[in-house]
């Protein structure tokens, strides 16, 4: 009998899977706003994420190990124009900006820490893209086994330092500044944007439920445990920045932790941040690849992208869509992300295409629930649609408060509408002209779910095979 994974392992993951030194970013420049009431915007924006997390777990309980997640719930709840639409915009697109932005904070650091040596933070990172994009392609995914020591290395490493600042026990200076920048509660929810990127991914736990023992509770509490985890490692940090870091400092920083880092503990403080936080970015960025690869192959597996993406190399990799990321985000940095401004712009613009697909996923919850009222569920939410419709909602005052400043906000929402309008053209054509099916009619459960075996597209394309060589014979 296979060994199954426990509670620890569960929450192992969802640490991991949030954890990353961008987020460090969003804390700096959130903290650096409000002070230590930033604090209430996080657990605010955290609260809505554990809504979202649950109703993951009842979508997953209706219709379990499916490779393509989300992709596969929309398609069964609402047609496969929504689904092709929130997909690739609420997934793909947010991930290979968030991998960029991951990416750029690597560069950042490393021009920050070697300041003598003539190299760009660009050039450090379209490296890593480049190191990553080989490494798996040839399988070998190095970091993979390291992942979860490296994760709990970071949130480790960060929890004694932000105790450290939060107890006043550092090495470095104690820097006399307010505590509270501001307390007004509209400034407080202008930043719920930027807190929402500090606790998004905890559904990639959702993927190894069928590894894990007693997942009805285990999967639904793993990824609970883990938000709050992180959710209260950035409350001592935040509460450390207000005492060792001068809050005008810490906003203009692009790499807030290497200079928390060095303003608590001194050299001894950069050089531990340094290590442990670039662990971080490329066990982050090697897991967003390797995802986006893959949720492109469990798309084209039902259908919703073209068949190209389901190719795989000698070593089983679905190289189409790696190499495709990869070139997007090498394309992302050469811009040059060298700015704490630019870095979270990137951020938010993408933190908007994942928060309206956190909208979906709870409508989503609510269209089955209706459908399929008595369909058998070893997770369900409680109080009936009461916790979609306040996940809804949050979200959507999220998306409103993305940003501070109606500019920021009018550029992210044009990017929003630019990538929407795109999307919704390739998935009216793809939609009419492949796969000939209704623009917004749900599949069954039952075929969605069929659709994960490889027997399905065989049977399918001997279908169609046989159509044409029956259109041949008639004429």
């Amino acid at each position: 009998m296979d060994k199954k994974l426990g509670l620890a392992s569960a929450v192992a993951t969802g640490v991991g899977l949030i954890i990353a030194t961008s987020c460090l970013l969003s804390i700096g420049q959130g903290a650096a706003a409000l002070g230590n009431t930033f604090i209430i915007t996080m657990i605010v924006a955290c609260l809505f994420n554990i809504l979202t997390a649950l109703s993951i777990c009842e979508l997953n309980a209706l219709m379990p190990n499916l490779s393509g997640g989300m992709a596969q719930y929309t398609l069964a709840s609402f047609g496969p124009f929504v689904s092709i639409v929130v997909n690739v915009g609420g997934y793909l697109t947010c991930q290979t900006i968030m991998g960029s932005s991951e990416v750029a904070m690597f560069g950042n650091t490393m021009s920050s820490v070697f300041e003598d040596v003539p190299i760009s933070g660009t050039v450090y990172s379209i490296l890593l893209i480049v190191i990553l994009m080989v490494l798996n392609l040839f399988g070998v995914d190095m970091f993979a086994k390291i992942q979860n020591i490296v994760a709990y290395g970071l949130i480790g490493s960060l929890t004694i330092m932000g105790i450290m600042g939060t107890l006043k026990i550092g090495t470095g200076e104690i820097v006399e500044q307010p505590a509270v920048l501001s307390s007004n509660p509209a400034d407080m929810f202008s930043l719920l944007g930027l807190a929402f990127f500090l606790f998004i991914g905890a559904e990639f736990v959702v993927p190894i439920s069928p590894q894990v023992r007693n997942a009805r509770r285990n999967v639904p509490l793993g990824m609970v445990i883990s938000l709050l985890a992180i959710l209260v490692m950035q409350i001592f940090v935040t509460i450390g920045f207000s005492h060792y870091t001068p809050w005008e400092e810490l906003g203009s920083s692009t790499v807030p932790h290497i200079l928390y880092g060095t303003m608590l503990c001194g050299k001894v403080g950069t050089v531990w941040m340094t290590i442990v936080s670039l662990l971080a970015v490329i066990s982050t960025v090697n897991t967003a690849m390797f995802s986006i690869s893959q949720i492109c192959c469990g798309m084209a597996k039902i259908n919703l992208l073209p068949a190209v993406f389901l190719k795989k190399n000698k070593r089983g990799t679905p190289y189409v869509g790696l190499v495709l990321v990869s070139a997007a985000m090498i394309i992302i940095n050469a811009t040059g992300l060298s700015t704490s401004d630019q870095l979270t712009f990137l951020i938010l613009t993408g933190c908007t295409f994942w928060i309206f697909s956190y909208i979906v996923l709870h409508l989503d919850v609510m269209v089955m629930r209706k459908r399929m009222p008595k369909a058998p569920r070893t997770f369900k939410l409680p109080l009936g649609p009461v916790i979609p419709i306040i996940g809804v909602i949050g979200n959507a005052f999220m998306i409103w408060n993305i940003d501070p400043t109606m500019e920021v906000k009018i550029k992210i929402y044009t990017i929003f509408v630019i990538v929407f309008a795109i999307l919704s053209v390739y998935a009216v054509i793809w939609t009419k002209l492949k796969i000939k099916r209704p623009l917004f009619k749900p599949y069954p459960v039952k075929e969605v779910m069929a659709m994960e075996n490889d027997l399905y597209l065989e049977a399918h394309k001997r279908a169609a095979e046989a159509a044409v060589e029956d259109a041949v014979a008639v004429e």
